[in-house]
């Protein structure tokens, strides 16, 4: 069988890992908070209304391509980009390119340092495998002025965070939105979180602290981590009616069918 990624790909140990799949979306929450398209999400009201949704939502789409065959990927590739193209019909206007590779660059770049902050540093292969894999999504959908190695995608990537990134209204109405899905305590983490892992631009914009109190429960976390105690990080993140959505990261989704109803 031909498969989008390859069965032994380090993106496949990424996203096979609920714990780094909800490190990544840490990261991603960070920084969609600052893009300058930002309102796209707010268009549909989807997003402020159910952020945690919405979560899983994209969660569920990006791991369908990373481990179905090619020809379930290239439907899943295809299911996005039709929503989204149904949105700008609604619209009456294009997302910009540049919001579409900005989506594409935060996969790439969260999906590298949350498996560095809780495993280890990619080695240069598993760098461009990474970068290749969601580039290759990005293409199917379309988008034009994509990079072909891990270090164009690196210049592109520093050029965006200088260019579409900045702190407005709709900043700060998602993170009181944060808060209010996910409580004081929750949120206090999420933050903290996310200062472990956006790039230092987007944490000063963003106020975040550096993470250091998480740095020893971490540690812990790499030791325990094969141990059913290490399902607390999983569970601390987020409210008890998500637990099982959680657990279900840690396995490869087998079910067929596609969710249709979120942009």
């Amino acid at each position: 069988m031909q498969y989008f990624v390859a069965p032994d790909s380090i993106v496949r140990r990424i996203w096979g890992s609920a714990d780094t799949v909800l490190f990544i979306f840490a990261g991603a929450a960070a920084e969609f908070a600052l893009n300058k398209a930002v309102d796209w999400l707010y268009f549909t009201g989807r997003l402020p209304a159910d952020p945690l949704g919405r979560l899983f939502s994209t969660v569920d789409y990006a791991r369908r391509i990373v481990f179905a065959d090619a020809a379930g990927a290239e439907q899943a590739i295809d299911t996005i980009a039709a929503i989204h193209g149904a949105v700008e019909a609604k619209r009456g206007q294009a997302i910009p390119d540049w919001a579409y590779r900005d989506v594409l660059f935060m996969l790439i770049a969260y999906s590298e340092r949350a498996f560095e902050v809780l495993e280890r540093p990619l080695a240069a292969p598993e760098q461009e495998e990474l970068m290749d894999v969601f580039c290759r999504v990005g293409r199917r959908m379309g988008i034009p002025g994509l990079p072909t190695t891990y270090a164009e995608w690196q210049a592109a990537r520093a050029q965006h965070l200088a260019q579409n990134l900045a702190a407005g209204p709709y900043t700060f109405d998602l993170y009181r939105q944060y808060r209010k899905h996910l409580g004081g305590p929750r949120y206090g983490l999420l933050r903290a979180v996310q200062g472990l892992v956006v790039p230092p631009y987007v944490g000063q914009l963003l106020g975040l602290p550096g993470g250091g109190w998480v740095r020893p429960a971490l540690a812990l976390y790499r030791h325990t981590k094969h141990l059913a105690l290490s399902q607390w990080a999983k569970n601390a993140m987020l409210p008890a009616e998500y637990q099982a959505r959680i657990q279900a990261l840690d396995r490869a989704p087998t079910a067929p069918t596609m969710h249709h109803s979120r942009a």
